[in-house]
């Protein structure tokens, strides 16, 4: 299909001084798509050259303007020397290409440069005039509209959600192609970005190939991550939910925008998926895995739920022959079509029936080199196989669906573990025919689901259990049995009955490993996982319990792999779901030896364990109505018929019955202590200090238990880098290492943000990595939310900064480590002398560029800078428009570290600029906030002794146009101020 593509170079501003001798810059511009470049003319000394081109033309084809990125190329005329780079602008073109979308990109760019960062700015008008192509045969999939947030987009309604898609590009490494001794940095830095640009638009175009085939017009919740495997090659891959949507009229547009964030959920046609959890107890199988090379899979499948047809002993109670048909139904309909994955976390009502529990695979793989880029089928198998464990998984749990899915990598040397998780669902088939959300909502009352207690209800025969579980009956409707402890990894639903408050719990393990060749390294792995995935597990038990909850949702783990050691972190949001039991306490037991300080510390131990329950219970608002067990209903199978010890036994079960284990009439949850490990696990939960007062944190979109949210809201972003000290490194020192790193960062969040008391920080969002031996960096994305509160604020202001004046004093001396390998990207300055964080507004290219940007032709517009939120709604908004998604991925490199302040200093501007950067390619195409925003990777690495560092960074979001709600009576009646598009000749209005 071809089309038309048009630039025209307007301007450029604030270049840098290229000529020393008259302080001035001879600039012109190269403008390349394919293999076509255009040149303007040189604009003779001037630091802001009026260039006013022509418009340069390009006809190509559709599959081209999906492939390729507007390359443009800002440089300094020199007469008898080679002209010097200044820097670079990519623009996907892609967002042009939606037939709802706008027909221009206009703007001012940062000119980026991989050694010297920004440099400048320069104004671009882009056009695409694209003709209709009927071809079945065409290898383009223009129209076909993806998005990053894991829900149905605010402005559309799903009709059919089709199912899972994936794709992955491989091609080598130019980072590893080229001779050092000829390498430049810019060059190969350069190169790599363009590369991977190009390898993203062929990824995009081919998921959207199968979406069409699929007959779906749209991918939601696409995720696209890139694996650097060294010297094997380069791999960008994809995954996504097909869907048809259909575009919201504006009477069956959402409603007006409310301060609370659930309550918008409620009323818009997409409510967070109801989901079941897993209990503790699982299996940890490896699997050897024939061939010339060894791999090594380790897949574990942690059960609470399964539908596997329903029993005679509950059949009756809510209709037995009507959910035994339906059950039919959806095994007929879904056996006509594969086995579907959704990336989904938040679903239309009615869509998820009952959830299985978690699973998940993991797979050690020695990586090989990419011998042929066109044929990349030994990735495609290896993730072939990782799905066909979690899908062997979800059958053996009767479910037919897994939900809440996702892929990761950890690549070290030759090493990499493929990890996949996602929570067994069973769905209901009408979502996968055609109808409408309306009509399916009219149709889910026939399944006499009860509201807010159905999705924790067991629809497996409890009479046939494939693993030990606790059962009772409903606390909500005492009509069905439901588990003790459910766990997901998708958002908590809507309609979830919750008391209380949530928060953020977090599991945090590190294990030394020796440093060994390829094979040996990965059996070193593969025998290690398994365990680390019992102690995560058992950690996220003990800190549910010790919180007085008993459901996690958004649980996602890690495994990082590095030369010397592995790391493993899990964060989830603890609720407390009133249809499911009150826990019970913990109660600590183990061989008890003659000794009276022994047992007077124990004692004192679990003295202290249940103080701190009862605080956490008076902290969270945990207050639920007591109910006797009678009305519940005894558990099945009895307690004493299964193991509720975390750690092993090596006492006698008559030496346990000795012991008290009841709280009340409720079964403790016994810790075992019988050895040196066991003692730093009760010492680890008895050091998580819970957030300050006026703060809260959970790592989903919306708080359970607050509502009055306000439209105050702050993105942040902070990255730390510490240096271990190898000497007598031992498992207990590191754990104690990492876990005070994440405290403190938590802390130091705190401190920082403790002028928006009260406040919830949420989609807190952890990734640890090892670039390099000895070397943990540490992520963190997150979004403040201020919410009302009837209380005296100043008082509570007072006491916090109090408590954290400490805590900010201990992070100046961080783990005994070298100050200056603490990066922290959020601060009130630009560059801090130690210490930075990068916060929304602390931008200071992005910040005044983009308001001069929005001011000009939108002079009556209330949104000066583009908003960039993690979240896939703006609490006290309305979204108005989606433009596109923003995938951008950026290499900046130095020589000279110390100059530049530093770790902390470089990290810092490198994410200004990158913050910088996505709001000018947002405004440029008439939006003003980035929705469902996530940076994928961050990737840092440092030779000190050389003064030489470099990092890449990966990010992604949803353009939108957002209106805030006290607009919303003007723009019923007019065209929206946010929709004017700023340009070189005026503004253009979007429709």
């Amino acid at each position: 299909m071809p089309g038309k593509l048009k630039v025209k170079i307007v301007a450029g501003r604030h270049l840098p001084v290229m000529d020393r001798a008259s302080d001035l810059t001879d600039a012109f511009v190269e403008v390349k798509f394919g293999n076509t470049t255009f040149k303007t003319d040189v604009y003779l000394k001037s630091l802001n050259p009026q260039w006013n081109s022509e418009w340069f033309k390009f006809e190509v084809d559709d599959e081209d303007l999906q492939d390729e990125p507007l390359q443009i190329t800002v440089l300094d005329h020199d007469t008898y020397s080679a002209n010097d780079a200044i820097g670079k602008v990519y623009i996907d073109i892609d967002p042009l290409l939606y037939s709802e979308a706008a027909t221009v990109i206009s703007g001012w760019f940062p000119i980026y440069d991989t050694i010297h960062g920004i440099r400048g700015e320069i104004n671009v008008v882009v056009k695409v005039d694209l003709f209709n192509d009927l071809n079945r045969f065409r290898q383009s999939s223009c129209g076909v509209k993806f998005f990053c947030t894991t829900s149905i987009p605010k402005c559309y309604k799903a009709v059919i959600i089709h199912g899972f898609v994936e794709e992955l590009v491989v091609n080598e490494d130019p980072e590893y192609q080229w001779i050092d001794r000829i390498r430049t940095p810019r060059a190969s830095n350069e190169a790599r970005q363009r590369l991977i640009s190009l390898m993203s638009g062929e990824l995009q175009r081919k998921i959207g190939l199968k979406v069409l085939e699929m007959r779906g017009n749209a991918v939601v919740g696409y995720l696209q991550c890139f694996d650097l495997e060294g010297e094997s090659g380069l791999v960008v891959r994809a995954i996504g939910t097909a869907c048809t949507l259909d575009k919201l009229s504006s009477s069956a547009a959402f409603l007006p925008a409310c301060n609370s964030p659930s309550k918008e959920m409620k009323e818009s046609p997409l409510v967070h998926p109801p989901s079941h959890g897993c209990r503790s107890t699982h299996n940890s199988p490896i699997h050897t895995a024939t061939g010339s090379r060894l791999t090594q899979n380790f897949s574990v499948s942690v059960p609470t739920l399964i539908y596997a047809g329903m029993g005679s002993g509950s059949a009756g109670k809510e209709g037995g022959p009507f959910k035994a048909l339906l059950r039919q139904q959806t095994q007929s309909a879904l056996e006509q079509r594969e086995f579907p994955f959704f990336t989904l976390t938040a679903f239309p009502p009615g869509f998820l029936m009952h959830v299985g529990g978690v699973v998940s695979a993991r797979s050690v793989k020695l990586l090989d080199r990419i011998h042929n880029p066109d044929e990349p089928e030994t990735r495609d198998a290896w993730w072939a196989e990782i799905r066909q464990e979690i899908k062997s998984h979800a059958k053996a749990l009767g479910c037919h669906a897994v939900v809440g899915y996702s892929e990761s990598t950890s690549i070290c040397e030759e090493v990499c573990i493929l990890s996949a998780s996602g929570t067994a669902a069973v769905l209901n088939p009408r979502f996968l025919q055609d109808g409408t959300v309306e009509g399916c909502l009219e149709q889910r009352t026939e399944e006499n689901l009860p509201a807010g207690c159905g999705f924790c209800h067991i629809p497996y025969d409890e009479l046939n259990m494939p693993f030990p579980a606790h059962l009772t009956y409903c606390y909500n409707c005492r009509k069905q049995k439901v588990p003790d402890v459910l766990f997901t990894t998708i958002d908590l639903p809507t309609d979830a009955t919750v008391i209380g408050k949530g928060c953020l719990i977090q599991a945090r393990l590190c294990r030394l490993k020796k440093k060994a060749p390829a094979e040996a390294n990965a059996t070193a792995i593969s025998n290690l996982l398994p365990f680390m995935e019992y102690e995560v597990h058992t950690q996220l038990m003990n800190k549910l319990k010790l919180k007085g909850m008993n459901a996690l949702f958004g649980l996602r783990i890690q495994i990082t792999v590095g030369e010397n050691m592995l790391m493993g972190l899990a964060s989830a949001t603890g609720v407390y779901l009133a249809a499911l039991p009150t826990p019970g306490g913990i109660q600590i037991a183990g061989k008890t030896p003659n000794d009276g300080s022994y047992e007077q510390h124990i004692s004192h131990m679990q003295k202290k364990i249940n103080d701190t329950i009862a605080k956490n219970k008076e902290l969270y608002e945990i207050n639920p109505p007591e109910i006797s067990e009678e009305i519940i209903g005894s558990p099945i199978p009895e307690p004493r018929q299964r193991s509720r010890l975390l750690r092993s036994q090596s006492e006698s079960s008559d030496e346990v019955t000795e012991l008290d284990l009841s709280h009340g009439k409720k079964d403790a949850f016994v810790l075992e202590i019988d050895d040196t490990d066991a003692m730093e696990d009760v010492h680890s939960l008895l050091t998580d200090v819970p957030p300050p007062s006026g703060f809260y944190s959970c790592n989903t979109e919306i708080m359970p238990g607050i509502n009055n949210w306000t439209s105050e809201i702050q993105m942040f972003t902070s990255v730390r880098v510490i240096r271990l000290s190898s000497l007598n490194l031992t498992n207990q020192a590191l754990n104690k290492n990492f876990n005070d790193l994440c405290e403190n960062l938590l802390k130091s969040l705190y401190f920082k943000l403790r002028s928006m008391i009260p406040c919830c920080l949420c989609h807190v969002n952890f990734t640890v990595s090892l670039p390099e031996d000895e070397l943990i960096q540490v992520t963190v994305t997150a979004v403040a939310i201020t919410f009302d509160k009837n209380q005296a604020l100043q008082t509570t202001k007072s006491h916090v900064e109090k408590s954290l004046q400490r805590a900010s004093t201990d992070n100046e001396e961080l783990l005994q480590f070298p100050l200056e390998l603490c990066s922290d990207s959020l601060s009130a300055h630009p560059f801090p002398p130690a210490k930075a964080v990068t916060v929304e507004k602390a931008s200071p290219v992005g910040e005044g560029n983009v308001r001069n940007r929005s001011a000009a032709p939108c002079a009556n517009s209330s949104v000066g800078v583009v908003k960039m939120t993690p979240l896939s709604f703006i609490p006290g908004a309305k979204i108005t428009k989606y433009l596109g998604i923003i995938n951008m991925f950026f290499i900046r490199e130095t020589t000279s570290l110390r100059e530049e302040g530093g770790v902390s200093g470089f990290l810092h501007a490198f994410i200004a600029e990158v913050f910088a950067m996505v709001r000018a390619h947002v405004a440029a195409l008439g939006g003003n906030a980035v929705v469902s925003y996530i940076m994928k990777q961050c990737v840092f690495m440092e030779n000190p002794n050389k003064n030489q560092a470099q990092c890449l960074i990966n990010v992604s979001g949803d353009a939108v146009i957002f209106v805030r709600e006290s607009e919303l009576e003007v723009v019923s009646t007019q065209q929206p101020t946010a929709n004017c598009q700023p340009s070189c000749t005026g503004g253009e209005v979007t429709t």
